[in-house]
């Protein structure tokens, strides 16, 4: 199942969320790293790749101040980081296309302007939307003309912010998944706040809801937490090398968090296992042994009835539960019954 078909039918259990390894530019213009990033993250297990397509005189004025930790990214401004990093355009994404189809992962990548969303429209399935172009309804609108699903994060956002977002969207009629997202680079763990998700989740019920990740990678037990608050698509930043300094290498994963990550849902999966509540095989023996029958508590003569006075329930189960007392309350025996014997209806009347 593709991400379009995650956010059309919103159907997919929490505990086997869609993965996305956000390699944005940790590529830093060189194509045979970008081509790694696409290996590493389908051995790793993701389900897609995505890159980032701008060039920075589109996405930043000369003066645009910068909003990361300086400590491990000491480029000032947002123009000349994005500078380093706007090389690839649309021939090279074409061919980064070409490898993910080889690979077998989907290939997204996010458009900052119109004209990087007109040429992804030929390789992409669904648009992702950064949570810094929630309010630019000249993007929103141009790519919602396209007529393909839509992911869209909401770091920095308010509520009504989103709802802005969202009516524009639902307007155009084009399908669209929502991503809880705080917007620091790297996110506190203090600061995660990943009830957002289930908050996003009670807002728009009809929308499929996941999880845009900038906490430190760890133990990748974040990610697993907000699959069990119900995100069903989690996008973590991908990194060949989380030792590089700057951009997004810091707080990324790298493809043995991912191979982590994806080992911890396939044990939540098993642990999550059925949603519907019955007794399973295995408790089978537990049902007989451990459950209670109806003895008698002391010798019953023939022709006595049986009332709670000589009556005990006591384990195993294997006669008559004590569920049916009321069935047997004011029964006579048909024979004389041993204290501690099983009570059993042929000797009823």
């Amino acid at each position: 199942m593709n991400l379009s078909e995650i956010i059309k039918k919103n159907n997919n259990k929490v505990y086997n969320p869609y993965i996305i390894a956000e390699a944005g530019v940790n590529h830093e213009g060189k194509m045979n790293i970008a081509i790694d990033l696409i290996n590493q993250a389908a051995d790793g297990g993701a389900n897609a790749i995505k890159f980032q397509t701008y060039k920075a005189d589109k996405i930043a004025s000369k003066k645009s101040p910068y909003y990361w930790d300086l400590k491990s990214e000491n480029t000032k401004s947002q123009y000349l980081l994005f500078k380093k990093y706007d090389k690839f355009w649309k021939k090279e994404y074409e061919k980064l296309y070409t490898q993910c189809v080889k690979k077998n992962i989907e290939f997204i990548s996010t458009p900052f302007d119109l004209q990087s969303a007109k040429f992804l429209n030929e390789m992409v399935s669904t648009f992702k939307i950064s949570s810094s172009d929630i309010t630019n309804k000249i993007l929103i609108d141009y790519i919602c003309n396209f007529n393909k699903p839509i992911l869209l994060s909401t770091g920095a956002s308010n509520l009504n912010e989103i709802y802005q977002a969202v009516n524009w969207i639902k307007k155009k009629n084009v399908p669209l998944g929502l991503l809880h997202c705080i917007l620091n680079y790297p996110t506190k763990n203090s600061n995660a706040n990943l009830g957002m998700i289930e908050g996003l989740k009670n807002k728009f019920p009809e929308l499929t809801i996941g999880y845009s990740d900038h906490t430190m990678p760890g133990n990748m037990d974040n990610l697993l937490y907000s699959s069990l608050l119900g995100a069903k698509i989690i996008e973590k930043h991908f990194t060949h090398n989380k030792l590089l300094n700057g951009n997004d290498h810091y707080h990324a994963m790298d493809v043995n968090d991912l191979k982590i990550l994806r080992k911890k849902l396939y044990n939540l999966k098993s642990l999550v296992g059925s949603f519907n509540k019955k007794s399973i095989i295995t408790e089978k023996r537990s049902r007989l042994n451990a459950r209670r029958s109806i003895y008698a508590s002391k010798i019953i003569k023939k022709g006595e009835s049986i009332s709670l006075k000589n009556i005990i329930a006591k384990r195993p189960g294997e006669g008559i539960s004590p569920s049916k007392i009321d069935k047997i309350i004011g029964k006579k025996t048909t024979k004389l019954i041993k204290k501690d014997e099983l009570i059993i209806y042929k000797n009823l009347k």
